[in-house]
């Protein structure tokens, strides 16, 4: 029983830091990257799509996005959707891909994407606070009914903080490597 709330509690985790680097992956710095334009939502035919189940994403250079649409006619509808977000990247379009050119970050501008990134740091660190609490509540619930001994408790403890301050390591790691992404020139 106890494995399981580990085993669980180790998912968890996991998927905390899956879902930073995702959002890290997002940020833009200096060097185009595909994840920048992902998770942009395009309303296309009735529904919602992100632009990568719209479009091949490639990045022919180190400062240019293509997006090419699988059907031409949702161009104007994937440019207007870069548009809307938070970019801040004008595309262009020739009416078969899209190019966007990534300009060069001014410094203030890496100042406040570092402040965006060390915010969503610290909500993934609260995050897996948050599991960890969630576990070690249902461990002490195990001790409290009796199906759990004291030794037992104290022992998964023990290992659900090494997970918890393992986890939050590599979250520190994913930030320092971004960190040093975004404020190279």
């Amino acid at each position: 029983m106890i494995n399981d709330i580990l085993d669980d509690a180790r998912d968890r985790m996991h998927k905390s830091l899956e879902a930073l680097d995702r959002d890290l992956g997002a940020i833009r710095t200096g060097r185009a990257n595909p994840a920048l334009v992902e998770h942009i939502s395009v309303n296309y035919g009735g529904g919602e799509y992100s632009i990568q189940q719209l479009a091949q994403i490639t990045t022919p250079e180190a400062r240019l996005l293509v997006i090419q649409p699988w059907d031409p006619k949702s161009i104007a509808i994937i440019e207007k959707a870069i548009l809307a977000s938070d970019l801040g990247i004008t595309p262009n379009n020739d009416g078969k891909v899209i190019r966007l050119a990534m300009p060069p970050l001014t410094e203030e501008r890496r100042k406040d994407l570092v402040r965006v990134l060390r915010k969503r740091v610290e909500e993934a660190k609260v995050a897996v606070r948050n599991v960890r609490r969630d576990a070690q509540e249902k461990i002490r619930r195990l001790e409290k009914d009796g199906s759990a001994s004291q030794d037992e408790s104290h022992r998964s403890q023990d290992q659900l903080q090494k997970l918890t301050d393992d986890t939050v390591h590599q979250v520190d790691a994913s930030s320092k490597r971004k960190e040093e992404e975004v404020m190279a020139i």
